[in-house]
């Protein structure tokens, strides 16, 4: 298997992405990888002789920064590191791209290089949560702001295949975000689209409040990728604020630090539970090609998990799956 791992754009640079790289080819002996990225910054970093038969550079300096207007800058910049990585991604014979770099340029050099499925409307940001009960995948975080009731249909469809895969679910069950659980509840799209994935064949459940997605109850929820951002922006705040202000009210007091020693080992757990680091990268569901997106501020870690987890949605061949499902649900 060949992936491209697209080295800029992080908040931590392109040496803590190609060190990730570095311990992935430690576990995945069979693995090869393109990187785009700076040469000079590559060749600073010490490998073994057989990640060097492994290893493919593409030297660039490039990139696009978040703050750029991505179609702008994806058409402009020819040589940036996410578009050499998508050009590659088409062309050669590689199976998967990860990045880590700008979200918007990853969608927007994804849809313009390497195009959606056939009969796929829109492709979907995803992102895998964690519940009370097990785990959980949200579609769509920021890619459409504003789909109609059949875009949504389609995500539905495709968390639906990708929750079976990763998440070993027989029958997942699919949600609608919504202000109330009632099915007349939300706007006419909602109200569409909850009347159209009742007759789907999939396991829908029905609305749910954002209040309600942490239960465990749900495996897989869908909205537009307005609300799906905001909602994961509000999650990422609420845990920042938490964790914060309980870590200044056990160091408040010599008792209160007492306490703390003693919760010490479960506050960890949940520490872990919440950290993103320990769910790698996400898909972006519906492209032709397998791409993943990483969090921009991915540690060595962070990296590792999530090439391992793309790799194994390309040994699933999740993809193929998705693709057959939509066209057997367009005829």
């Amino acid at each position: 298997m060949k992936i491209v791992v697209d080295l800029l754009g992080s908040d931590r640079g392109a040496e803590t992405i190609f060190r990730g790289v570095v311990e992935t080819s430690k576990l995945l002996k069979d693995l090869s990888f393109v990187v785009v990225g700076p040469k000079s910054v590559i060749e600073k970093i010490e490998i073994d002789e057989d990640l060097e038969g492994r290893l493919e550079i593409i030297d660039t300096e490039e990139y696009i920064l978040n703050t750029e207007e991505p179609t702008f800058a994806v058409r402009r910049k020819k040589d940036s590191s996410i578009v050499l990585a998508m050009k590659y991604l088409d062309k050669e014979n590689a199976d998967g791209l990860i990045s880590f770099g700008s979200t918007g340029a990853v969608l927007v050099s994804g849809l313009l290089i390497v195009k959606r499925m056939e009969n796929v409307e829109r492709a979907a940001l995803t992102i895998t949560l964690p519940t009370n009960k097990d785990k959980m995948i949200l579609l769509d975080i920021g890619a459409n702001i504003e789909c109609t009731s059949d875009i949504l249909k389609q995500f539905a469809i495709m968390g639906n295949i990708y929750a079976k895969e990763t998440l070993n679910k027989e029958n997942p069950k699919i949600a609608l975000l919504n202000i109330g659980s009632e099915d007349g509840k939300g706007t006419k799209i909602l109200k569409e689209t909850y009347s159209i994935l009742e007759n789907e064949n999939i396991n829908f459940v029905g609305n749910i409040e954002s209040r309600d997605i942490f239960d465990g109850n749900i495996d897989v929820l869908v909205c537009d990728g307005f609300h799906g951002n905001i909602l994961l922006k509000t999650i990422e705040g609420s845990v920042k604020f938490i964790m914060s202000n309980m870590k200044k009210s056990l160091m408040s007091s010599l008792s209160a630090k007492i306490g703390a020693l003693l919760i010490k080992s479960p506050m960890r757990k949940l520490k872990k539970s919440l950290d993103y680091k320990e769910y790698g990268a996400c898909p972006m569901l519906g492209l032709k090609k397998v791409v993943f997106k990483g969090h921009g501020s991915s540690d060595e870690k962070a990296v590792v998990s999530g090439i391992i987890s793309m790799c194994d949605y390309i040994n699933k061949d999740i993809n193929s799956k998705i693709e057959k499902q939509i066209e057997k649900g367009e005829n």
